[in-house]
């Protein structure tokens, strides 16, 4: 015990102190932000639970650019739209790699993927292949009767279950078990037709895709020492058990994939537009011996994640401010009714036309967006932001639940008001930076339109079908806002309501 505390005093200790020093004194032209320890920075003030608040409150004390170290790693954090707007419109391309973390490359086979890899020409041409055959507009349009599909078995469930004695329901679960079918069929055709399968069937493949959300979210957002101190972490993270347990976790998500493209048939030889995301995916490895089975994995977390987690949580949100604002409720329910009238269901050509329901889902994602912090991004180089010194491969978070309560960009911010989108022609499709839920510039999302139309469609339906109210002895005061921590933000508790059958 002795001789290693004299290996601390002896080696560590000299070693702080030079990084202190040469910290403090680098950090002259950085943006400000809390003093930190020797070593370990500001490891020990950070928020890993309420992160995105933790940062926001930050920004209140220390300004739009707020400077962290996280142990071996400086870090930048952004919370306003003009510092935002001067990062996506002035330096993208310095601002346009991702961080290697232990989570990510778990989950994405080293990162081989367009969400979470590392900006490089091999990037770039995956980035324009996906978007071509995988997340263009039509690709999106074509998969309107899946989604409507879904939404109307969605809406005679919640009928079922409204008609029964005891009809409080747990929208959350039933939010997120659409999005997850949704999703599920989009991803992988028909290998799981309804039409082909009993009930017990679907509901274990089911359970089996929300086992298989919670296990990606559950590494994507484990702590892992590494990440901040690469050399002594990584020792850490596996005499703690951290390194192992991811590991099995990624085995049981590898061999999952590796089922469902053993059950997939042949790689058909109709249009692209006619094939699930599997079948594209396949047919680009049988094309590409460059594209591996891991490249087809890799790329079916992306999309399995981002679509279900984001759409399910933006419903879920949306839910809980309205349920909070009744007056806004009967407005976005008129304007739904009016329109579709004694139709009996939303479709997507109807919502085109709902403006105030569209106004609602900017003002929740504007709120509480549902990634918000976005994915890190990382520098490439170094570059200069608002007369500060930004140096190359600084980790960036960009706080996008600040930048929505910015009071230079929105009056009465904390305030929930649509109709502050209407007649505004702020959108979320990158070029607004006050607004930015799915990003900007290069690392933008590329499956935004795909989200906003689940999202879209199932609230009109939820709004249209159905008058909700509060589960008896419960008061507004009662729901919560807090949630889980992790890249998309869900809610900790469960949205349960008493849905009311409109005739």
């Amino acid at each position: 015990m002795e001789a290693f505390l004299l290996l601390l005093l002896t080696i560590f200790l000299p070693l702080a102190i030079l990084l202190f020093v040469s910290r403090t004194y680098k950090i002259n032209n950085r943006p400000p932000g809390p003093s930190g320890l020797p070593l370990i920075g500001n490891m020990h003030q950070f928020d890993s639970v309420n992160t995105h608040i933790y940062l926001y409150n930050l920004s209140q004390k220390y300004g739009p650019l707020v400077s962290l170290q996280l142990g071996s790693v400086q870090t930048l954090v952004i919370s306003s739209a003009s510092a935002a707007r001067e990062v996506f419109k002035n330096h993208d391309f310095c601002f346009s790699s991702r961080p290697t973390l232990v989570g990510a490359q778990r989950v994405t086979y080293n990162c081989i993927e367009i969400i979470f890899g590392r900006y490089s020409e091999y990037w770039r041409d995956m980035r324009k292949i996906t978007t071509l055959h995988l997340f263009s507009s039509k690709r999106s349009q074509s998969f309107q009767p899946v989604r409507e599909q879904e939404v109307a078995g969605m809406v005679k469930t919640i009928r079922d279950r409204a008609a029964a004695a005891s009809n409080i329901v747990n929208l959350s679960e039933i939010v997120m078990s659409l999005t997850s079918s949704v999703i599920f069929k989009v991803a992988f055709g028909r290998i799981y037709d309804d039409d082909e399968e009993n009930g017990a069937a679907k509901d274990n493949k089911m359970k089996s895709f929300h086992w298989l959300l919670a296990e990606t979210q559950s590494i994507v957002s484990t702590f892992f020492l590494t990440d901040y101190f690469p050399v002594m972490g990584h020792l850490i993270d596996r005499l703690s058990g951290t390194w192992s347990r991811a590991q099995k976790r990624s085995k049981g998500l590898d061999d999952f994939y590796q089922k469902l493209i053993d059950e997939s048939p042949p790689t058909s030889t109709e249009s692209t537009q006619d094939r699930s995301f599997l079948d594209i995916l396949l047919r680009m490895r049988k094309d590409s011996s460059d594209f591996t089975l891991d490249h087809v994995k890799a790329m079916l977390t992306d999309i399995i994640v981002a679509g279900a987690d984001t759409s399910a949580a933006a419903v879920d949100w949306t839910m809980t401010f309205l349920i909070k604002n009744p007056t806004k409720m009967k407005k976005v329910q008129q304007e739904v009714r009016d329109l579709v009238g004694k139709k009996g269901f939303v479709d997507e050509n109807d919502v085109q036309e709902l403006v105030y329901l569209k106004a609602v889902v900017k003002e929740t994602m504007r709120l509480h967006p549902p990634a918000p912090l976005l994915i890190p991004h990382e520098t490439i180089d170094k570059c200069v932001i608002s007369g500060y010194q930004i140096d190359a491969k600084t980790r960036v978070y960009i706080n996008v639940y600040a930048i929505g309560r910015d009071p230079e960009c929105y009056e009465n911010p904390q305030e929930f008001l649509p109709e502050r989108f209407l007649n505004s022609s702020i959108d979320f499709k990158g070029q607004h930076f006050e607004l930015m839920p799915f990003g900007a510039g290069r690392r933008m999302c590329p499956g935004m339109s795909m989200g906003v139309a689940t999202t879209e469609l199932t609230l009109a339906n939820l709004l249209y079908s159905f008058n909700w109210k509060l589960p008896p002895g419960k008061k507004m005061e009662d729901i919560d806002m807090a949630s889980l921590p992790g890249v998309v933000v869900q809610r900790k508790n469960d949205l349960c309501l008493v849905p009311e059958i409109v005739n």
